[in-house]
């Protein structure tokens, strides 16, 4: 059988690239024209926005200033009868025992830690910074501890260390044996400069 000679493929013809561009051109800007329609329509069918409140009017009575600074002393008090009655709280008058640390002495005596053991354990180890041991020689008296205990015998113990005379390493201790009643027990150290030994003293006193 004879062959069948294929038809003639006819290859479809290429758009000129201009008419292209102009079509997208076109149809980027149709685009564009309705989502700005829609847009303007959008915002008339909105409602006005709320106006701002108006401004609240200062409180007569004095000026900002004057005003702020009355608040901070009022902040100021009741944070101090907070403290205190957390204090209350904390450590009933019935159950109270505070230890206060007083220095006069600095000729003999450069203050570095106190520690303190009640009944054998140890409550407070206080570092002091050269600013608080000069506020103590000043007359300062700082409370080193506030606890609980109950009615009956005790025992203090109280440890200095610092320097001594001649700036050598010191470290002295005092001992008191007191007695708790009902109601706050107040105790002092007091570190002193013994003149006529040229050394410090260091005692207990029971504040009865």
């Amino acid at each position: 059988m004879p062959d069948v000679p294929s038809p003639p493929v006819r290859w479809p013809s290429r758009r000129p690239a201009g008419r292209c561009l102009t079509a997208k051109v076109a149809l980027l800007a149709g685009f564009l024209a309705l989502q700005a329609a829609a847009g303007t329509a959008l915002a008339q069918t909105a409602a006005p926005a709320a106006a701002p409140p108006p401004a609240a009017a200062a409180p007569s009575g004095g000026t900002v200033d004057e005003q702020v600074q009355s608040l901070k002393s009022d902040v100021l008090d009741l944070n101090r009868d907070l403290f205190v009655l957390e204090q209350e709280l904390l450590y009933p008058a019935n159950t109270q025992v505070a230890v206060f640390v007083s220095m006069d002495a600095g000729t003999f005596f450069a203050l570095d830690t106190v520690q303190l053991k009640i009944d054998g354990k140890e409550v407070a180890n206080y570092l002091y910074t050269p600013r608080e041991t000069h506020a103590l020689v000043q007359g300062g008296v700082q409370r080193l501890y506030v606890g609980n205990l109950k009615v009956g015998k005790h025992e203090l113990v109280a440890f200095f260390t610092g320097k001594g005379p001649h700036d050598l390493d010191y470290t002295r201790g005092a001992t008191l044996d007191f007695q708790k009643t009902i109601g706050a027990k107040y105790l002092e150290l007091t570190i002193t400069d013994d003149q006529s030994k040229l050394q410090p003293q260091f005692r207990i006193k029971d504040w009865e």
